[in-house]
């Protein structure tokens, strides 16, 4: 499996100190954080996009994809969202990124059944520009749909390749559902993990991996013994957390944590 961290944990870094900082670290991708506030974000015109292309070229740490803000399964007009779908994928192709990741974001006191529809239409209807764009919209298990029963009620109706999912193991685990229940679930759409760790559900700063409760070694486990060869992508929220320790000092630690959950489940 292939390592890769979030610019979430270092919010705001020019490009260049976060390529830096994976290549001295011995990580093989980055997953760009795709808001205003960071420097690579769908607003950005295309000389800047040429520029980040070619500086990830330059370093030789693979683009893991863009970490979006689309809300497909929110209420309201489709419109808006399209259009940050397609601002998103466009971005995407323009980088050379795999990946884009969106949130569920249903309304928590509206109808599941509804929210579930909405999202499957809007991903439906975005699937072809997907694939125009050589790039996988990927649903994350978050929100309205923390577990992977919960995005399976998505992504097996729109049935795209084009469309897939992707883990978060916090939000699975705060729902209650089993690494093996993840898996089985997400195996068939599955683009990425995100990995990360906490003291408790009840706190969730974010900690250094292996420093807290979350099912890592179990989950690296499961997708050692099925095969599954892709990308464990450390999501650090220090956006969020602003006492959190800098991620930079943990960099080092985090990529020997998850190498010896791989050696250990090889």
């Amino acid at each position: 499996m292939k390592l890769a961290f979030s610019t979430l944990g270092v919010p705001g870094l020019p490009l260049s100190d976060v390529l830096r900082l994976a290549a001295e670290h011995g990580y093989h991708g980055v997953e760009l954080r795709a808001h205003p506030e960071e420097p690579v974000h769908p607003g950005i015109g295309a000389a800047e996009r040429a520029d980040a292309a070619a500086e990830f070229k330059a370093s030789g740490i693979e683009l893991l994809g863009l970490a979006g803000y689309a809300r497909v399964a929110a209420p309201g007009d489709d419109e808006p969202v399209f259009a940050e779908l397609t601002a998103l994928l466009e971005l995407a192709r323009d980088l050379g990124a795999p990946y884009v990741r969106v949130f569920p974001g249903g309304d928590p006191d509206g109808d599941p059944a509804e929210a579930d529809a909405t999202a499957a239409r809007r991903l439906a209807a975005a699937a072809e520009l997907a694939t125009d764009s050589g790039v996988r919209i990927l649903l994350e298990t978050h929100d309205s749909h923390r577990t992977g029963a919960d995005a399976i009620r998505v992504l097996g109706p729109v049935g795209h390749r084009n469309i897939g999912a992707l883990w978060d193991v916090m939000h699975t685990w705060l729902g209650g559902e089993q690494p093996s229940e993840t898996f089985a679930a997400l195996s068939p759409h599955l683009g990425y993990i995100q990995v990360k760790d906490i003291a408790s559900a009840a706190d969730t700063t974010p900690l250094a991996l292996g420093a807290g409760v979350l099912p890592l070694a179990e989950c690296v486990e499961i997708l050692s013994r099925h095969g599954w060869d892709g990308w464990l992508c450390w999501e650090y929220e220090k956006r969020w957390y602003e006492a959190a320790q800098p991620l930079p000092g943990l960099l080092a630690g985090g990529r020997d944590h998850l190498g010896r959950l791989l050696n250990d489940a090889a």
